[in-house]
This record gives C-alpha cells, sequence and structure tokens, in this order.
C-alpha cells in the first residue's frame, strides 16, 4: 500500500513563522486574562450570596424571637408574672440570638378584642426614621397586650446596619437603597383563657 503524501494547503493559508507577529502566537498569560474578564461579576455575586444570607439569617432570628417571646403572652405568663415593657423586650432579643443587637429593636406590641381591631403598624414614621418602642420601658406589658381571651399583634422593628456594607444590593430603607435596612417581623395570635 502506498500512502499518499498530505495534501498541501493554499498560499495564503499556510503557517510560517511570519505570518502572524510573536505576541498572537504566544499564548501565555491566557487563563489571567478570562480571570480578569469573570473576576468581577463573579466576586459580585459570591458577596451578592453572602449578603443576601446574612440579611435571611437576621430576618429568621427576630422571626424566631417574637414567636418565642409571644408565646409568654399568649399563654399568660407574661400576664401573670407582671413583666414590663423592657422585660419583654429583653425576652425577644435574648431569643432572637446574638446576631441580633437588641439596641436597634423595636418592640411594637398592640392588642383589640376581635381581628377587625387590629391594625398592622409601620416600622417608620412619614420621613423614613425607625419609630420607637411601645410604651416605656417600665409600664407593664398587660397595658398594650391586653388579657385573656384577646387578640394581640406584636411587631419587631430592626435596624440592620449591616445592609450598608452591601450597597450593591440596595438592601436599605431609602428610595436608593440607601441607610440601613429596616427589617420586620409579626405575630398575631389571641391569648389563651388563662383568667
Amino acid at each position: 500500500m502506498r500512502m499518499l503524501p498530505p495534501p498541501t494547503r493554499p498560499g495564503f493559508f499556510k503557517r510560517s513563522r511570519f505570518a502572524q507577529p510573536g505576541w498572537l502566537r504566544n499564548d501565555e498569560g491566557v487563563a489571567a486574562i478570562e480571570f480578569a474578564i469573570v473576576a468581577l461579576p463573579f466576586f459580585l455575586f459570591v458577596f451578592g450570596i453572602i449578603g443576601i444570607g446574612l440579611y435571611f439569617l437576621a430576618s429568621t432570628s427576630l422571626e424566631y424571637g417574637v414567636e418565642s417571646a409571644g408565646r409568654k403572652v399568649r399563654t399568660g405568663e407574661a400576664d401573670k408574672g407582671d413583666m414590663t415593657v423592657g422585660e419583654f423586650k429583653q425576652l425577644v432579643c435574648d431569643a432572637a440570638g446574638t446576631f441580633i443587637k437588641c439596641s436597634d429593636v423595636a418592640v411594637l406590641v398592640q392588642h383589640a378584642t376581635a381581628w377587625s381591631g387590629l391594625s398592622p403598624q409601620s416600622c417608620t414614621d412619614s420621613k423614613g426614621a425607625m419609630v420607637s418602642s411601645t410604651g416605656q420601658s417600665g409600664e407593664p406589658l398587660s397595658k398594650y397586650a391586653g388579657g385573656a381571651s384577646e387578640v394581640v399583634l406584636v411587631t419587631l422593628c430592626y435596624k440592620w446596619e449591616l445592609a450598608n456594607s452591601f450597597k450593591f444590593l440596595k438592601l436599605g430603607s431609602g428610595s436608593d437603597g440607601s441607610g440601613p435596612a429596616i427589617i420586620q417581623a409579626s405575630s398575631a395570635f389571641k391569648t389563651e383563657p388563662w383568667e
């Protein structure tokens, strides 16, 4: 069997050492250039995942805190123990965990005889600032949480300062995403007939 020589290419397709300049033939550093192209979107994606994860950690911590502390009101333990507004706020913060700064939490409590008597409260006032907690720290909680067989709405408002670290996610409370994010968690329930 006779072997045929490989086909030849026309002259303008022939590779010669003069066909391309040296910098076009050199492929060293291509990986670094490709990484430089995708680095910014990659790091934005990674930091976005971290920011959203921390946001969900803060919101679930607040939800657990309001549910756990609200149970004391629902069962009548807060009323029978003469719990104050300040003690209730501290109970909420303890249940929410160390990730939540208690100084940045506002607790809003209201009660009514029927569900239609409750109206959800906003965490911000007309100027966009976070509202303060219900009542004074030393007042009895029963003044705001009502008595047995009443409906109660407990709302937590948390000024999440860490949102300023992730400005590109626009987690802030302003229309442009500036300032700290205000996270809200609520629990509505009917108290047990403990009386």
